[in-house]
């Protein structure tokens, strides 16, 4: 299967139903530019993204000032496409510097839900355990209780648990925008990678989205993250492009 190819209402669709996931305080609109103002660790929660593939820099300096005028570091998330390269070489101008390249992924539910049958749990809230993972051996403490803060507050998110015997051992979510579905948070507790888990919570959340009739899955994984990368594309998601933050050193 090759790449999907979105046409520009498309990608504003998707864009806009990704920042609405993070569920920022606020979220501005400038000169076609959607800007977040979490202050947060997730940089989709914290950063600029235009709403378009073919937009040139004159919002920049606009966004700066709002992002200055909140006391927040101001940030970019940037599609390594064509269309954006005037955007790019303008924030370099500015001095940033692009950071962390993450694959941006998209599926269908149905293949989603086919992927896995074992035996997952779908939550309506995270309870204590589900929480736990987050803050579990091997990963960041600050950075995995603001992601249980933000995901929890996604707007009619559904939230996947599996683990031996009814406990806990990996997690997921899946947020639901206007158009997309959006899968989010997949962690394993160390010690129990490898067991299907996370293939378990992919298939679940695949059915969620079926019975709420939504078609189309996206998500976004670190370029670096083979592991994952190679889970994703087995439940048949294909890449859509490659972005990156750019921040200031």
């Amino acid at each position: 299967m090759g790449a999907p190819i979105l046409d520009k209402d498309e990608i504003e669709a998707l864009e806009r139903d990704v920042v609405a996931a993070v569920a920022p305080p606020e979220t501005l609109e400038i000169g076609g530019w959607l800007v977040p103002t979490d202050d947060g660790t997730i940089g989709r929660a914290k950063s600029a993204v235009p709403l378009s593939h073919d937009l040139g820099p004159e919002a920049l300096a606009a966004i700066e000032a709002a992002f200055a005028e909140r006391g927040l570091e101001p940030g970019f998330r940037i599609a390594e496409t064509p269309g954006l390269a005037a955007v790019r070489a303008a924030l370099a101008a500015r001095g940033f510097t692009p950071r962390q390249p993450t694959v941006f992924k998209a599926g269908r539910s149905e293949q989603l839900a086919a992927f896995s049958s074992a035996s997952a749990r779908i939550l309506t809230e995270p309870d204590d355990a589900w929480a736990a993972v987050f803050l579990g051996e091997g990963f960041d403490p600050v950075d995995g209780a603001h992601r249980v803060k933000v995901l929890t507050r996604s707007p009619g998110a559904a939230y996947g648990a599996a683990g031996e015997g009814g406990a806990t051992q990996a997690v997921g979510v899946m947020s639901f925008g206007a158009t997309w579905a959006g899968v989010h948070g997949m962690r394993t507790a160390a010690a129990h990678r490898g067991k299907g888990y996370a293939s378990a919570i992919l298939g679940a959340l695949g059915r969620e989205a079926q019975a709420r009739g939504v078609e189309r899955v996206a998500l976004q994984v670190e370029e670096s993250n083979e592991n994952a990368r190679a889970i994703y594309r087995r439940a048949g998601f294909t890449e859509l492009w490659t972005y990156r933050y750019w921040r200031k050193d």
